[in-house]
């Protein structure tokens, strides 16, 4: 059982959807927020969604309010912004809790791994990488483009792997 793929969510479509349905292909899980000073890294991760979606790779977006309040918007208001200001067509989920005791399951069960890939996440566009068999394989901070080589590289090397 791999508890990262058990979960269940709500798109912002409002239709639930199994983290199963990603098994097989590599995934980036990133919070956002739309009122971030990070939130211009949505441009760069609907460009390597476009780029890698073919080859089996999916970016994973969780809209959190825990930082600043700079996700206050409801599901429709989060669609319609990224839709409309970033052309984003990756899946965005509902919006959960990223961190502290109302955390979400997905949140919960990645932040209690061991370092480097656990412990709190620290603000808006923390980055987890996730391969195939639904393995978190590396963290990446905030502030790093989801367009740095580091980690281009690592999904470029896991895509290689069958």
């Amino acid at each position: 059982m791999n508890d990262l793929l058990d979960i269940r969510m709500k798109r912002l479509d409002g239709v639930e959807q199994h983290l199963a349905d990603y098994r097989g292909k590599v995934l980036l899980l990133v919070n956002v927020a739309s009122y971030c000073g990070n939130t211009p890294q949505y441009r760069d991760l609907q460009a390597m969604h476009a780029e890698y979606r073919d080859r089996g790779f999916e970016v994973l977006a969780f809209p959190a309010n825990d930082f600043g309040a700079q996700e206050p918007g409801t599901d429709a208001e989060i669609a319609e912004f990224c839709a409309s200001r970033y052309g984003v067509t990756f899946p965005v989920f509902s919006k959960i809790t990223v961190r502290g005791r109302d955390i979400h399951p997905l949140y919960a069960a990645i932040t209690s791994r061991p370092a480097p890939i656990g412990g709190e996440v620290t603000w808006n566009f923390q980055k987890y990488l996730v391969d195939r068999r639904g393995n978190v394989v590396a963290k990446f901070p905030p502030s790093l483009s989801p367009r740095d080589r580091s980690i281009v590289a690592k999904i470029d090397e896991l895509l290689k792997q069958p």
